[in-house]
């Protein structure tokens, strides 16, 4: 028998038995069943660094929320969780901590399944993987060498960042002012053997494949179509004036802009170029600044904020139209790693190409024509627009298509330049000099030839319990894991570099369909569930995921394992989760952040923070500016605090009510009060309405024009809110939806059986419309409500076209367009009798009478708008 309803919201007390019933019942345990519609929702899985933050706990319920609403429109729902759990965090942490990365790890995840249990998401748990778990990354062992048959892995030399005392790869982002982040030291460029998997093979096809791709963003797709980079272009060589220097004698440059090949005053390369190098050996002061040039980044966006610097090399080339020669300098703007190694330096059209000409005293030729079809203003720039040539002898006024064309077809036919197409991406990329990932399963013999590991010796299992010395990987120093056989039985070596972790998020969401197969990467269930029809995060992963995601699922196509050409049907990228700052400047005149929860504040009346104090000390602190909750600025809310006080369905509440998914959210702490205000105001109105006792069938032929009208808004609100959820995914706009109807059921009294039947009807409908939302309080709700069936079964309620229908309407009435009036009509009053009950109304007739009627303009089903001579 169903116990009465608490008088009074206690989340605390209901959420963990809704959730026990959920866990007990495996109700969101899901098989396939070709019978029904699937619905595979995903959202991008967790790094396992401890806690969730607001930003988890935004994209979490976002996705759950989709999740059971597809749940009740009868589809078979699949939305797994798993842990991205391979990475440099880990590693940092045993080395501060002197806690195995292993053990870290996996006390996280056991800490934040628990927060993620505790909001009460929809999970199918039995799906849950792992990604440092060995029967996950066996089969991406497996798949590499696949790959590796196929000629999509390789292995070259490329240009890292290298910290010389923690003897490490640092990434990008690790390399502050020339430095390792760790240890301070001055970082080098180095060349070391990598290992890359071909992404360029397909570059196309994920090119190709973004024009069909609407239910993606179109800023997603537009930073892919960047990243890709295709462009068509001539590949020019200018030959050496010299002899040979370094083994070469000419360079090759590619440009996508041949139409400017005459003002080409110069050449530059990086430091990293053979030429360089070899002009290096016998000048030390340009081995000297080759050897600085080791220590800046490699990152592109970095080098392009450097001051451009260069040195010029003790050889020329020759132009191959004019016979000039161009002076070769080396430049640290110019990446060895980005096409040739070198560029064809066209300073009045370049603005990077005339910032160094302006430093060095430069040559600036202008040979594309301003709008006016003059020589361009190039003083206080280059000018980079297309347009006629000019100063080009026998390409003078030519546009850029016929300039491209003569040009190529005259060094074409001298054998100097080929047309080609070219694309920005490059090779991803994946071995990492990292201990804690997946081991990259190759072997070498004794002359250091390199292979697969065998199939039957998968997987190459990376040790757990290792033991840190300084932060290099250790797993070179481990002869248990680097002493291998060959098939044969003879001596190997193993590679201990592993994989990026960006190779484990890569595949994924195929495994989450068939994750207990143990007998292959993926079985014929993927082609079930695949591909995931909304996929949830953020946009910051928007190319380098994602991307990679893409290639990946193409490949394992071309394998065979899955039949899709896609992986993710439906991109949502959800907003920021954004919160004032509060900090106090320092004496070194650095910035001291304070949490939010470290600050006592004070608020107007429309909740905005006016003043806020130091819990410490009592004394002020600045407010600074809204931003994104960061552990930089200190500004995040804990979400577990917010549980323990407000519940899982407020929390959930207010995440989807303050902000459209896809925007930022700048959190309120007034406003989660007012979401815990709402529940238990709508939890008192259904108690108020159990506790009167049963209620009658509803009898729509004995409603008085008031219940019609709350009967109107119930339906009304049902159309609205499906189509916010189902079409726009507008969440705030739902709930304010529902919020009103709330609002008007509670003003009208339930005095009569057939009010307490409209009410119950009013109920049942809010409940089904939060279910999604509030799950926890939605099923107690419901079964206090009456109803046998389980909640999670129940359907998206259909709106009822009869109750629809008006009788009458009320339009606004605007004299000289100010509202002055609202006027009730018949549903089906034709213009005339619009205007007729407009002018009849005794404050228009205050605003019309004595003056000359000049035009009545009638908005069908809106307004009356009556203009008079003032």
């Amino acid at each position: 028998m169903q116990e009465p309803l608490s008088e009074r919201y206690e989340p605390g007390a209901i959420e963990p038995v809704v959730q026990a019933y959920w866990d007990d019942a495996k109700v969101f345990k899901v098989h396939e069943d070709p019978e029904r519609e699937k619905f595979y929702c995903l959202c991008m899985f967790p790094y396992p660094s401890g806690r969730l933050h607001m930003g988890h706990v935004r994209n979490y319920t976002i996705g759950d929320v989709i999740a059971r609403y597809q749940r009740m429109q009868g589809k078979n729902v699949l939305q797994p969780m798993g842990w991205d759990a391979f990475g440099l965090p880990a590693e940092n942490a045993a080395i501060e901590n002197n806690v195995p990365p292993a053990q870290w790890t996996r006390s996280n995840i056991e800490y934040m399944r628990g927060q993620l249990k505790r909001l009460g998401f929809a999970y199918d748990w039995d799906r849950e993987l792992a990604t440092c778990d060995p029967d996950y990354y066996r089969w991406e062992q497996w798949f590499f060498g696949r790959l590796y048959e196929k000629g999509l892995v390789y292995r070259a030399t490329a240009v890292v960042n290298w910290d010389p005392v923690d003897q490490t790869v640092l990434a990008n982002e690790q390399v502050i002012d020339g430095c390792g982040w760790r240890s301070g030291a001055p970082v080098e460029r180095r060349e070391i053997p990598q290992w890359f998997l071909r992404i360029t093979a397909y570059a196309d096809e994920l090119l190709d494949e973004l024009d069909r791709m609407d239910d993606w963003p179109d800023a997603v797709r537009t930073m892919q179509r960047n990243w890709i980079g295709r462009s068509e272009g001539l590949s020019i060589r200018f030959a050496l004036n010299d002899a040979p220097v370094g083994g070469l004698d000419e360079l090759e440059v590619f440009t996508t802009r041949p139409d400017t090949l005459l003002g080409a005053t110069y050449m530059a390369v990086a430091p990293e170029h053979p030429l360089a190098l070899a002009c290096a050996e016998d000048d030390a002061e340009l081995a000297a600044f080759v050897a600085e040039c080791r220590h800046q980044s490699t990152s592109e966006a970095v080098i392009e904020k450097l001051e451009k610097r260069g040195m010029a090399l003790p050889v020329t080339v020759r132009h191959p139209l004019t016979g000039d020669a161009l002076p070769v300098w080396v430049a640290n703007f110019v990446l060895m790693s980005y096409g040739t190694g070198a560029v064809m330096s066209v300073p009045a059209h370049d603005q990077r190409d005339w910032e160094f000409a302006r430093k060095y005293g430069l040559a600036i030729v202008p040979v594309i024509a301003d709008s006016g079809g003059n020589a361009p203003d190039i003083d206080s720039g280059a000018h980079t627009e297309r347009g006629q040539t000019i100063n080009s002898g026998q390409f003078d006024g030519l546009d850029f298509a016929a300039a491209f064309d003569a040009i190529a077809t005259t060094l074409e036919r001298d054998g100097r330049a080929e047309r080609r197409v070219q694309y920005r991406l490059r090779d991803w990329l994946v071995s990492r000099q990292r201990y804690w990932g997946c081991p990259i399963p190759v072997v070498y013999d004794n002359e250091g030839n390199m292979q697969p590991e065998a199939e039957d010796r998968l997987p190459v299992t990376l040790p757990e319990d290792v033991a840190w010395e300084g932060v290099a990987s250790p797993l070179r120093s481990m002869p248990g894991f680097t002493a291998t056989t060959l098939a044969d039985g003879s001596p190997a070596r193993r590679e201990t570099d592993t994989f990026d972790t960006f190779f484990e998020s890569s595949w994924y969401f195929s495994r989450f369909c068939c994750a207990d197969n143990a007998d292959g990467m993926v079985d014929e269930r993927v082609d079930y569930w695949m591909p995931v029809d909304i996929y949830i995060g953020g946009i910051e992963h928007a190319v380098l995921h994602l991307l990679y995601a893409r290639f990946f699922h193409k490949a394992m196509r071309d394998a065979g394992l899955v039949k899709s050409d896609e992986p993710f049907k439906r991109l949502l990228t959800q907003g920021m989760v954004c919160k004032e700052t509060y900090f106090r400047e320092t004496t070194q005149g650095r910035k001291q952040y304070f949490n939010p929860a470290e600050v006592d504040v004070e608020t107007d009346d429309k909740g905005r923070v006016i003043a806020a104090r130091a819990h410490s000390d009592g004394q002020p602190v600045t407010i600074g500016p809204v931003e994104k909750m960061s552990k930089s600025k200190n500004n995040g809310v804990d979400p577990q605090a917010l549980i323990d006080r407000y519940g899982a369905d407020t929390v959930r509440l207010y995440t989807m009510f303050a902000a459209p998914p896809d925007q930022s959210l700048e959190w309120s702490d007034s406003a989660v009060e007012g979401a815990f205000r709402f529940l238990k105001s709508l939890w008192r109105l259904t108690h108020e309405h159990v506790s009167a006792g049963p209620v009658d069938a509803l009898d729509v032929t004995a409603l008085d024009d008031a219940l019609k009208d709350l009967r109107r808004h119930i339906h009304e609100t049902i159309v609205k809110v499906s189509d916010d959820v189902s079409r726009r995914y507008k969440f705030n706009t739902a709930i304010a939806a529902v919020m009103e109807l709330v609002n008007h059921l509670s003003r009208t009294a339930a005095d009569s059986p057939a009010a307490r039947a409209v009410r119950q009807e009013g109920l049942d409908t809010v409940v089904l419309l939060l279910a999604p939302i509030v799950p926890h309080a939605a099923h107690v709700l419901w079964q206090a409500l009456g109803h046998g069936e389980a909640l999670t079964d129940a359907r998206w309620p259909a709106a009822d076209e009869g109750a629809l229908v008006r009788d009458a309407i009320e339009l606004v009435v605007q004299v000289n367009g100010r509202k002055r009036a609202v006027v009730k009509v018949a549903a089906d009053a034709d213009k005339a009798a619009c205007e007729q009950a407009a002018l009849a109304d005794d404050n228009v007739v205050r605003f019309t009478g004595g003056k000359t009627l000049r035009k009545i303009i009638v908005v069908p089903g809106k307004l009356v708008n009556i203009v008079v001579q003032e």
